[in-house]
């Protein structure tokens, strides 16, 4: 028997209208990374990596960041002027995805927030003896 599934959830998250204050703030992006892993059961691995950007597209400028977790990444995305933040969360086992969206909206401040969620990796094999099994 070839037991197949998918590889995990990944919720994407388009918030707009957000606290400035908080989407401009290096030390809130980072405390943020640094602790929701934990608030939704993930397993950080690394110490967040967060950066201010300002490249050539002046009205673009805001902070990326990133967090490796045992199950995938979470990511974030910030364009200060804009008001706006893009957020990414992968993981490769099932989380309470409505709790996660409604803590990343909450944190930041979002009046109109969108969320995307998918299932990654349909098809993916779960067991590779189960693999082996059947070839």
């Amino acid at each position: 028997m070839n037991k197949k599934s998918n590889f995990g959830p990944h919720l994407m998250l388009d918030l707009s209208e957000c606290d400035h204050r908080r989407i401009n703030d290096l030390d809130f992006i980072f405390n943020f990374l640094n602790t929701i892993p934990d608030k939704i059961g993930m397993v950080k691995i690394t110490q967040p990596y967060v950066f201010p950007y300002s490249g050539a597209v002046p009205e673009d400028k805001g902070i990326t960041g990133f967090v490796v977790i045992a199950e995938s990444h979470l990511s974030i995305h910030t364009f200060v002027e804009k008001g706006y933040a893009f957020v990414d969360l992968f993981s490769c086992k099932p989380f309470d995805t409505e709790m996660a969206r409604d803590l990343i909206i909450m944190a930041f401040i979002s009046k109109k927030p969108k969320a995307y969620m998918i299932e990654r990796g349909t098809g993916f094999p779960r067991n590779i003896h189960l693999l082996q099994a059947a070839s």
